[in-house]
């Protein structure tokens, strides 16, 4: 199982326990406001954020800013899920008047996942062109004319199957076809900063917005990181980019080591857990198996009405992978696959996460469903293939290949990854 990973990968404990080995981390928000104001002083301030969006004592990014004496906050962007997270994966978010704060917020997944000139100059007409028939629709104190500086805020969760990353790589391609400012507020990667997993996505080819740039699956930076080598490698034109990097972190932390609250980034990434397995687990989206949306274990639980639990968790204890073990499980899911209906699967328990190779699992967890259940699992085969930025993974399964030897094919990329990356880093 190939990995590539710059730290020492000795620690054993499952959940290393914050210590004087890893001091408390101070986030890109906490810094930003203690000293780096005069990046927006006296300039009229777009947010992007959700509710990961929040300081060390739970005050949301949204709150601090709309409420500071000394910064004007005049529009709210969403990702997927929204602002307040409060849409399921895949709902669009149509544009509203934050009731709150009285402001403007856009959406940028669905119809507008890059954001349209308007929702950065002339804001009130982009706004008021949703409904010409009420005057009165848009409050009068919502108006402003344009944006000078937009502020990035949220929590990823390490993985490029994220649309999190896209809508910030797109935020920064409109900011600079448009001259504003942007500033990264970085957050820690919350399953640590050294390892790197996966195919380096096939560029153009497969690039989309669970995938935009050739990186690997689980890209091993942070989203300042990100943003420092997407502005520099990839972006058309260049944004005017500021990063504020957190205090404290460091690359080999995972989030339990940090001493931040956990706040799930979006609704099926519930906890650390969801988001150390998601890696792999995403995967299954690609295929008639349940990733286990739609129970209180999404990722962790996976099936379907056709699977023996029994047999399946046996078989796949039978292969000893490193750092895993798995718990017969039959569950329901409320919505998205087989909504309704009972299922058979397993439960993934990582025991030893410093050991444990999420895609590589996952892709062992496929290769035994599919010989155990040849007549009934299918790959849904332009999704798979997209978010796992190659057709070759698919391919080698369908033709028998090893899972060492397909996870051994990614090496180069990885290394080239590593070396491309270097440049980069801000911890």
């Amino acid at each position: 199982m190939v990995a590539l990973s710059l730290a020492c990968q000795g620690q054993k404990e499952i959940r290393p326990p914050v210590s004087s080995a890893f001091p408390k981390v101070k986030l890109g928000l906490e810094v930003f406001l203690e000293k780096h104001l005069d990046l927006i002083r006296g300039k009229r301030v777009g947010l992007i954020t959700n509710p990961s969006g929040v300081d060390s004592r739970l005050q949301s990014t949204v709150d601090l800013l709309a409420r500071h004496p000394e910064i004007q906050l005049v529009a709210l962007y969403g990702p997927e899920h929204g602002v307040r997270g409060d849409s399921q994966a895949g709902e669009y978010v149509p544009f509203y008047i934050d009731k709150k704060y009285h402001i403007p917020v856009f959406s940028l997944y669905g119809q507008s996942m890059k954001p349209e000139p308007g929702m950065l100059k002339n804001i009130d007409e982009f706004m008021r062109s949703f409904d010409t028939r009420d005057t009165e629709k848009i409050p009068e104190k919502s108006m402003v004319k344009d944006i000078d500086v937009v502020v990035y805020d949220i929590q990823d969760v390490g993985t490029r199957v994220y649309t999190y990353i896209a809508t910030m790589a797109y935020a920064m391609q409109a900011c600079a076809e448009s001259g504003i400012d942007f500033i990264v507020l970085d957050r820690p990667n919350p399953i640590n900063g050294t390892d790197m997993e996966g195919p380096v996505l096939e560029y153009p080819d497969y690039s989309s917005f669970v995938g935009l740039y050739p990186v690997p699956l689980r890209i091993g930076l942070t989203m300042g990181e990100m943003a420092r080598l997407f502005n520099d490698k990839f972006l058309a034109k260049k944004a005017k980019l500021t990063v504020i990097p957190m205090e404290g972190w460091q690359r080999t932390m995972w989030y339990d080591q940090t001493s931040l609250p956990w706040i799930f980034p979006s609704p099926n990434i519930p906890t650390l857990d969801a988001a150390t397995v998601y890696p792999g687990q995403v995967f299954l989206e690609g295929t008639n198996v349940s990733e286990g949306r739609g129970t209180t274990r999404p990722f962790e639980l996976f099936g379907a009405p056709w699977i023996d639990g029994f047999e399946l968790a046996k078989n796949l204890n039978g292969l000893k992978l490193a750092g895993v073990a798995f718990r017969e499980a039959w569950f329901t899911p409320t919505f998205s696959k087989f909504q309704g209906k009972i299922c058979g699967g397993a439960e993934l328990h990582v025991v030893d996460r410093t050991r444990y190779r999420p895609l590589a699992t996952t892709l062992n967890i496929i290769k035994t469903i599919r010989d155990m259940y040849p007549q009934d699992f299918q790959f849904h085969k332009d999704y798979f293939d997209k978010i796992m930025g190659t057709a070759k993974v698919r391919e080698a399964l369908e033709r028998g290949t090893s899972i060492e030897e397909i996870t051994r094919s990614f090496a180069a990329g990885l290394a080239g990854f590593a070396e491309l990356r270097k440049a980069y880093l801000l911890y």
